[in-house]
């Protein structure tokens, strides 16, 4: 593999272990990062991480011993963490000056990747990982140095608990279920609710690299078991994270599944009206209309970005954010790190039902009697290549009057183009940069112009206005 083949996406390099996730790539992408680490931080500290996929450990252990080559201060986590916790170490550690995470987050098992964090434990600047890019050598190098391990959970655990009401919870008598998908918030997520008294039951909680066959994202049909569990055994609530948890998705006491779009505005709602906090809201082009309508109760702006939770960091960095979330289900609060945090997200979900009286489903209601209801869902349109390129050369001309019988009050041509519609109905559709993909995204009102919507979308797609 050539050095011009190694690209680092929206958030690091992800490839398939084995095949190009390989000990000698591995070696040659830790040994530019830590030429980089160490030209801007001369013997800075660098925390290493890994979540639970295939041999994340000894890749981890790998990249440290190249990073530590560098003379950079190269401390390895003891045992697998969140990608969240990588990155709140990270940004509590005086010392340290960046770090790297190994996850291949919400893609399946066979993959593994290279995250690359910052000192305030944010992601990379396409600036930065493109230097790393370029300080790619075609050999991996062969030289190893020291490392230290240290115990990451401990105290990003410990400041978990700190930023919820104990007491409150555990006076509630909640009994939720916890499905870790087989990912790094496994056995965590539990035991930090339980030790807050929380009944807990958890699923998919073993170390099985090959996740069970599960794909790993917090979304139907991969939550279905535990969306039964729930509905069986009258739990409260499911909390659902991802391959490293820095994503969460949710159930209500029916079984019903609870996107992220909800799960942003009942945090938000829960930090500006039950712990006083204030802040812009930010949210990327894909997420719900709910949130400028809860914005617009709460009296707080909203920032809109294009899609990809960089850019909430972005507007994170600049101050003022109460909470950034992307419809994904990254969800994070710059207050605690400038990261998404999906185990956060369920102790906040958590703290919320204990200090309303209410189950997740009652919180839904609450809020749609504040926003409206509004129904959403997304389709991921797989097209050949040809097909992919006639629909980027329409987009530029694209201006269909009606969508799904609505009449077509504006478009944005940003990342993609996104009609929208009466009643705050809108359709998005936007490519894929590394796929022959076009995702489309809907919503309204009810799911059957949802549905509509979502058809005339790829009709769009595939046939042009």
């Amino acid at each position: 593999m050539s050095s011009a083949e190694i690209k680092f996406g929206t958030d690091g390099w992800r490839a398939v272990i084995a095949q190009d996730f390989t000990y000698d790539n591995l070696r040659r992408v830790a040994d530019a990062a830590g030429r980089v680490f160490a030209q801007d931080s001369p013997g800075g500290r660098i925390i290493v991480g890994y979540d639970t996929r295939f041999q994340a450990g000894a890749f981890a252990a790998a990249a440290a011993e190249v990073l530590a080559t560098h003379g950079l201060d190269v401390v390895l986590s003891d045992r697998y963490v969140p990608t969240p916790a990588l990155c709140w170490s990270v940004a509590h550690d005086e010392a340290a000056t960046g770090g790297v995470m190994l996850t291949a987050s919400h893609n399946p098992a066979p993959y593994l990747g290279f995250k690359l964090r910052m000192a305030d434990g944010g992601a990379s600047p396409v600036s930065f990982s493109d230097r790393v890019e370029a300080a790619l050598s075609d050999a991996p190098p062969t030289a190893t140095g020291e490392y230290a391990t240290a115990d990451l959970m401990g105290p990003y655990l410990a400041a978990l608990r700190e930023f919820v009401d104990a007491d409150a919870i555990a006076a509630a008598g909640l009994r939720v279920a916890v499905d870790p998908l087989y990912g790094a918030g496994q056995t965590y997520l539990a035991e930090t609710l339980r030790a807050l008294g929380v009944e807990v039951t958890e699923v998919h909680h073993e170390l099985n690299p090959g996740f069970g066959g599960l794909h790993p994202e917090p979304i139907p049909p991969h939550i279905d078991q535990v969306r039964d569990l729930v509905r069986r055994d009258g739990y409260d609530a499911a909390f659902v994270t991802d391959g490293d948890a820095d994503r969460i998705g949710a159930a209500d006491s029916h079984g019903e599944f609870v996107n992220p779009h909800r799960i942003i505005c009942l945090v938000a709602r829960h930090l500006a009206e039950d712990k006083g906090m204030s802040g812009r809201i930010v949210k990327t082009l894909s997420t719900s209309v709910l949130v400028d309508r809860l914005a617009q109760h709460l009296g707080l702006e909203v920032v809109t970005t294009p899609v990809g939770f960089k850019w909430i960091y972005e507007e994170m960095v600049k101050g003022d954010v109460l909470i950034g979330g992307e419809e994904s289900g990254g969800i994070g609060i710059p207050s605690h790190v400038r990261e998404r945090d999906g185990l956060l997200m369920a102790l906040l979900l958590t703290e919320m039902m204990a200090q309303r009286g209410q189950g997740m489903a009652e919180l839904v209601q609450d809020l749609f009697a504040v926003t409206g209801p509004l129904e959403y869902s997304r389709a991921d349109l797989r097209i050949d290549a040809a097909t992919k390129e006639r629909f980027l050369a329409a987009v530029p001309e694209m201006s269909p009057a009606q969508i799904a019988g609505l009449e077509v009050l504006d478009i944005l041509r940003t990342d993609g183009i996104k009609f929208f519609l009466p009643d705050d109905a809108w359709l998005l559709l936007r490519p894929s940069g590394t796929e022959p993909l076009v995702r489309v995204y809907a919503e309204a009102s009810t799911l059957g112009v949802v549905d509509e919507l979502l058809a005339a979308g790829k009709s769009l797609v595939t046939e042009g206005a």
